[in-house]
């Protein structure tokens, strides 16, 4: 997984307000594109949603009094994908992103070479998908625990059929233990996300953070040895045709607040699944009354 290294106290959140939602766009992401270096911005299928997400409970400090504190405003999210050629002849990274609207496209085959861990894999694609999260438009540092990474619940959904249909992996790529997502806030430069160094870090991370990205290849999931293995990838075969579709979805208090979806072409893409030869309609007629024939036949033998 590709990344690079780099004034009230608020005592609980509860209680949704209100949900909004637009529509896809190709787009760049906001701030920026924080995983890796070189990575150019722009190439996301991008949807964005905003969410009224919590009752502040203020405690005084000195009379133990609280108050709850409802805000007036919106927090506005914005979720994003993109498909980008991850292997070039030279087996080098290139920002093309074969892109129109949110379908992308590349040769099938192997990378030639692929990644050091698993050099020469003929299950490794020569283009990677990367995924974009920003909890909070609205403030340069979320509020930590109601606006952050944290405040939410996500769904990455992983095509592993090649053909029409879909055979989905979901799975929260972000409500984990621990993961080398560049993490940071609307001030984060391009290539400057922070990667936590451990699962105690990366938690309390996601608390301060309201940006997550990465950039991942199927060859991360799709073989048992993968210390992420997806069953549903196992059969993947970069060499061959097909469609894959990729999802992903932000949640708060278990009610969608913005989802975006893009569909990667290998190759031809996946072969249309042949319609049905339909039957004149006289041709069921002639097959009743050949059996009544039969039957009379029958009839008069017995």
């Amino acid at each position: 997984m590709t990344s690079t290294s780099t004034a009230f106290r608020v005592l609980s959140a509860a209680g949704l307000l209100s949900f909004g939602a637009a529509a896809a766009q190709a787009a760049p992401v906001t701030p920026d594109v924080i995983f890796g270096s070189g990575n150019a911005n722009g190439g996301y299928t991008v949807a964005t949603g905003s969410y009224e997400p919590f009752v502040i409970t203020q405690v005084d400090t000195i009379s133990s009094a609280s108050t709850n504190v409802t805000p007036s405003f919106d927090t506005n999210l914005e979720i994003g994908l993109r498909a980008k050629l991850r292997f070039d002849e030279f087996n080098q990274p290139r920002n093309i992103f074969n892109q129109s609207g949110s379908t992308y496209t590349f040769d099938a085959g192997a990378a030639p070479g692929g990644f050091g861990f698993d050099a020469n894999s003929p299950t490794t694609p020569v283009w990677n998908f990367e995924w974009s999260v920003t909890t909070d438009l609205d403030r340069d540092m979320p509020i930590s625990g109601v606006t952050s990474l944290s405040a939410l619940t996500y769904e990455l959904r992983i095509d592993g059929d090649s053909g029409i249909g879909v055979n989905f992996a979901k799975f929260d790529p972000i409500r984990i233990a621990q993961a080398d997502h560049a993490l940071g806030n609307l001030l984060t430069g391009n290539g400057d996300g922070v990667v936590s160094r451990s699962a105690a870090e990366y938690q309390a991370n996601l608390a301060k953070y309201s940006v997550a990205q990465n950039s991942w290849n199927y060859e991360f999931f799709n073989e048992p040895t993968d210390g992420a293995f997806l069953p549903e990838l196992a059969a993947f075969d970069p060499s061959e045709d097909g469609t894959y579709r990729i999802e992903f979805e932000a949640f708060f208090d278990g009610k969608s607040v913005a989802s975006t979806g893009i569909d990667v072409v290998v190759g031809n893409g996946a072969s249309p699944v042949p319609s049905p030869v339909p039957v004149p309609a006289a041709l069921p007629l002639l097959a009743a009354a050949l059996g009544g024939l039969g039957a009379i036949r029958r009839r008069k033998r017995a």
